[in-house]
């Protein structure tokens, strides 16, 4: 489908309402820039945030995948702790269910069509369709079958409690150990025989809460201190502390402490959302790439809210402060998309869909240019899912210099990256819960691997932060009023990491890696008929231009329509007989200058690309000033970023 410039557009409707003012010489229309930052934080979101993708609707079960998963689903409760979701609307101590009771007979049941059959209560997202999206229908959950419910031997806390060390907080002085996948299994396996054969994975469904969901809402966010934690929420031994310690910080309270943390078993609590994110360990075997934002000194997440296998799986209405809801329709409902060198990985992606560049190769071909289609969608003909450039050539691979992460907490941390990838998130589908629109660059590892010194995490995706500087923002208010800010840890740091094309952005158009001697372009973007956006990016090796001989053309206007100069650029280099079109481009460099008083000049895109022998339109706007007016000259200058030695201008006066 034909795409639009969105510079194009703008063109068009700026000579449609000069033509509407003719009888004024000059307009003083304000023009905005092209792809403005829209940053959403994930507080705000809500339901009416989602944008469907077209034409499509992958959470269908009449859309079968081309490699199904089948799971079993397991429905326990405990003597001490009932369903969530058996008990009256909001009636329990975390304020939950949100909806009203199911029988407890119907738990499995309701919980199997929660995950994976499209219903109101869902808002029509399921598991399912959150693979198939990913894999564009190569991966699907094709069927779970529901068994149970089931009550464990032992009380909640004989389970929650032997993690992160809980021992020592039991209210009879015990010490539990093991975890619960036995107990499970042996439930079910005495009424069905071993069905384990039959299926893919095992999800265990439990009655109450993950951990991971309640143990800063129902803590530290709830209470001034562990000394305030009431008894109704401590332990049920009234001489036992009423906290608990927790795996980032040293307490949360006794309830939230006693419950478990969801792990890639798969064993989930009634609030998880994050079951996604467990099947990418299960399923695919991908580890974490989220860090510690809690502890000193503070390291950077890695992806933060752009990739499912790190904090991209909290993404949903409300964000992280919201994954307390049951049943699971808000923070950790919709996680983000997977980011190129995970769907690669999974095989969702192919060779056809990447556009693979070397930083060798580009020395000796010149730059390279492409369009990225949104990660949300198949690639519009002629475009790609993503780039990826690879650091080649002598060792080390990646020549970021060694830095120490105790003294600046933004280091990616061992310099053994293998390859920079490009990829375009819009926020449709379940990207709707990404908070912006733009061009994700990332470095990435072929290999998991942690990235050493203090706090070390497991990184194989770094994202290039368009604004490193802390966003400065309220992670939550304390019960006395005291303002906690979002640590240089906290992963919505990234939440404004996206690059933008244009001027006036408020965001970055390009990124110089001096070290790994590459040069990244965000050109231009484009939308088509059904709003999908792909962008034009650059790639530019700082060591060599290739062998094409460049030459270009700029000329001015004859005329203006209005407040637009078009001035016409046409490249006219010489080929260097390189096969790939992607080669066949040059990249310039523009500015604009006026001489004369009464006029202001200005260009929306510093950047503008054109292909051998083409020529393209470069607008430029002009709008009175105050005070005296005179003949106004606008020169506007080109520069190759191939070749820095062509120059050229062009001038047109404005009487």
């Amino acid at each position: 489908m034909k795409k639009i410039p969105v510079l194009f557009i703008l063109v068009l409707l700026l000579a449609f309402w000069g033509c509407s003012q003719k009888e004024k010489k000059v307009s003083v229309k304000k023009v905005g820039p092209i792809d403005p930052q829209m940053v959403q934080d994930q507080d705000d979101m809500t339901w009416e945030d989602y944008k469907p993708i077209p034409e499509i609707s992958w959470a269908d079960p009449s859309i079968k995948p081309k490699r199904g998963f089948k799971m079993a689903l397991v429905a326990v409760d405990f003597p001490d702790q009932p369903f969530v979701i058996t008990q009256p609307k909001g009636s329990d101590l975390f304020g939950n269910p949100q909806i009203d009771p199911i029988k407890r007979e119907d738990v499995a049941q309701f919980y199997r069509d929660f995950f994976i059959k499209p219903s109101d209560v869902n808002h029509g997202q399921t598991i399912n369709g959150y693979w198939m999206e990913q894999s564009r229908g190569e991966f699907g959950i094709t069927e779970v079958d529901a068994y149970g419910p089931y009550q464990l031997p032992k009380n909640l806390w004989e389970y929650g409690l032997n993690e992160w060390g809980q021992n020592d907080f039991t209210p009879d002085g015990s010490k539990p150990k093991g975890r619960m996948e036995r107990d499970v299994d042996s439930l079910w396996r005495a009424e069905y025989g071993d069905l384990r054969k039959n299926y893919d994975a095992i999800l265990r469904i439990y009655a109450s809460y993950d951990e991971t969901g309640v143990w800063q809402e129902f803590g530290e966010m709830k209470f001034n201190s562990k000394e305030d934690i009431p008894p109704e929420w401590g332990n049920p031994n009234p001489d036992k502390p009423r906290w608990v310690a927790t795996r980032y910080v040293p307490w949360t309270s006794w309830k939230a402490g006693a419950m478990q943390w969801g792990i890639s078993s798969i064993r989930q609590g009634e609030n998880s959302g994050t079951i996604t994110h467990e099947l990418g360990h299960y399923a695919f075997r991908i580890g974490d790439n989220n860090n510690n934002p809690y502890v000193e000194p503070y390291r950077r997440a890695g992806s933060g809210p752009w990739d499912m296998m790190d904090r991209g799986c909290f993404n949903g209405p409300g964000g992280p402060h919201k994954r307390w809801v049951v049943p699971a329709i808000a923070g950790a409902s919709m996680p983000a998309g997977l980011m190129v060198r995970n769907r690669m990985k999974n095989d969702f992606l192919t060779e056809d869909d990447i556009l693979r560049l070397s930083r060798d190769s580009l020395a000796v071909t010149g730059l390279a240019v492409a369009n990225i289609t949104a990660r949300a969608v198949e690639p519009f003909e002629g475009e790609y899912a993503g780039v990826i450039v690879e650091l080649d050539g002598e060792e080390p691979h990646d020549r970021t210099p060694v830095d120490d992460p105790a003294e600046n907490p933004l280091s990616p941390g061992i310099p053994n990256y293998d390859y920079y990838s490009l990829e375009v998130v819009q926020r449709i589908g379940y990207d709707s819960y990404c908070p912006d629109n733009g061009v994700l660059l990332a470095k990435n590892r072929d290999k998991e691997s942690r990235n050493g010194g203090v706090n070390q995490f497991n990184c194989f995706n770094w994202v290039i932060d368009a604004h490193p500087e802390d966003i400065n923002m309220v992670d939550y208010d304390k019960p006395n009023g005291e303002k906690v800010m979002r640590t240089i840890a906290d992963y919505r740091q990234l939440n404004d990491a996206l690059f933008h094309a244009g001027l006036n952005s408020g965001s970055e158009f390009e990124y110089d890696d001096p070290y790994n001697r590459l040069h990244f372009y965000i050109i231009d973007l484009h939308r088509n008929q059904e709003g999908i956006l792909s962008y034009t990016i650059g790639v530019k090796s700082l060591d060599g231009s290739g062998a094409a001989k460049r030459d270009f053309q700029l000329t001015a206007p004859k005329t203006t329509k209005e407040s637009v100069a078009l001035f016409t650029l046409k490249n006219k280099d010489k080929k260097a007989g390189l096969d790939a079109s992607c080669f066949d481009n040059d990249i310039y460099r523009l500015a604009v200058s006026t001489e004369g008083e009464g006029l202001k000049a200005e260009i929306l895109n510093e950047l503008a690309v054109v292909s051998s022998g083409e020529e393209i339109s470069i607008p430029v706007y002009f709008s009175e000033e105050d005070g005296e007016k005179s003949d106004v000259r606008i020169t506007l200058t080109a520069v190759s970023e191939s070749d820095p030695s062509k120059k050229m201008e062009a001038s047109y006066v404005i009487p």
